[in-house]
């Protein structure tokens, strides 16, 4: 026997998903230290990570070393260090990476690299301020939007068995059809209010970003290579990415094919990864190690998934849930995407996937 009390259980649900996804939606807006925007003034490895993701600050701190002679890279993708003095904690990942052998493939090196704690505090830092949306918050308030969605599902079923379980007897009262179709407006109107934001790049990091594009060419303010041509060449990697440099902006045509085929390598894994590969691709270690960083426990992992000036030098992490796309415009969500960098993906927290990987 049917009684309009059972629609208690859909709108019970209803109910809590919404709250649910209200509050992940609030998580994944807040910012926990606000500094306000630091304009041309910004970190090299900040713009290159704001700009790109993790993967464009392994490549932006590679091209570092390679121009200070620390390390070389050869035709067929192996990294030798030759020096061991890092200027910060990025290029200390890339020597710990590295190890004590003194070399390693370029593959495997970007995805130990992008995972590594520092490259991963790089994006907590921006989260912190504002300017990018961290993607663990935010891919748990995509989760809990789609929850909703369950809910209208059952409401729905509910509205459907209704007039199936209807008593014969004469007095019995028939299914209140206003109660459902009230839980199915009031949810759907509650699917646009908890929608989550867009894209990795929050609209300070937009406004940040316009702020360093002023019709010249941005270069690091401080730092290694604060001036001359390297400053001006290092900017261009962090803003722009190797593909929109060329071989010929960066003055090492053997250098340029390595990082673009290792970025290439890693898209290709996080996009196997993503389709429900194995993690096991035909480019070896490498493709492993790619895939495993679309699945793994990192959250940044591609690239900044809404920035502009992507060049394609980092894959996405496709829909591996940290937000990682594509610097062009996906995220790794791209991303990263975690994601991917057209120039890594996949948004603080424990910075693939994603994100990363990934943004």
């Amino acid at each position: 026997m049917w009684h309009n009390a059972f629609y208690l259980v859909p709108g019970v649900l209803l109910a809590a998903t919404v709250l649910y996804a209200w509050q992940a939606k609030q998580a994944a807006q807040r910012v926990s230290d606000p500094k306000g925007l630091p304009g041309r003034g910004i970190a090299l490895l900040e713009a290159a990570f704001l700009s790109g993701g993790p993967g464009r600050v392994f490549d932006t701190a590679l091209v570092r070393m390679h121009r200070r002679g620390h390390v070389v890279v050869s035709r067929s993708r192996l990294v030798t260090l030759t020096a061991s003095e890092p200027v910060d904690e990025v290029d200390g990942a890339i020597v710990d990476a590295i190890g004590p052998s003194r070399s390693r493939d370029l593959d495997s090196l970007r995805v130990a690299v992008m995972r590594a704690p520092a490259v991963q505090a790089v994006g907590d830092a921006l989260a912190a301020r504002g300017l990018l949306r961290n993607p663990e918050r935010l891919r748990r308030a995509r989760t809990a939007n789609r929850s909703i969605w369950l809910a209208l599902a059952v409401t729905l079923a509910f509205a459907v068995a209704a007039p199936l379980l209807v008593s014969d007897e004469p007095g019995s009262d028939g299914p209140s059809l206003w109660i459902p179709l009230l839980l199915l407006v009031l949810g759907l109107v509650s699917l646009l209010a908890t929608r989550p934001p867009k894209g990795r790049v929050t609209p300070a990091g937009r406004r940040q970003l316009g702020l360093m594009d002023t019709g010249k060419p941005w270069q690091p303010h401080h730092g290694a290579f604060v001036s001359g041509a390297d400053a001006v060449l290092l900017g261009a990697v962090a803003m722009g990415g190797l593909a929109l440099i060329g071989a010929d902006g960066l003055g090492d045509a053997e250098l340029h094919e390595a990082m673009l085929a290792a970025a290439a390598t890693d898209q290709s894994a996080r996009a196997f990864a993503a389709a429900g590969g194995t993690g096991s691709s035909s480019s070896g270690s490498s493709g492993s190690s790619g895939s495993s960083c679309a699945t793994g426990p990192a959250a940044w992992c591609g690239s900044s998934s809404d920035s502009s000036g992507s060049s394609g030098s980092s894959g996405s992490c496709g829909s591996s849930g940290s937000g990682c796309g594509s610097s062009s415009g996906s995220s790794c969500s791209s991303g990263s995407s975690c994601g991917s960098s057209s120039g890594s993906s996949c948004g603080g927290g424990s910075s693939c996937g994603g994100g990363g990987c990934g943004s």
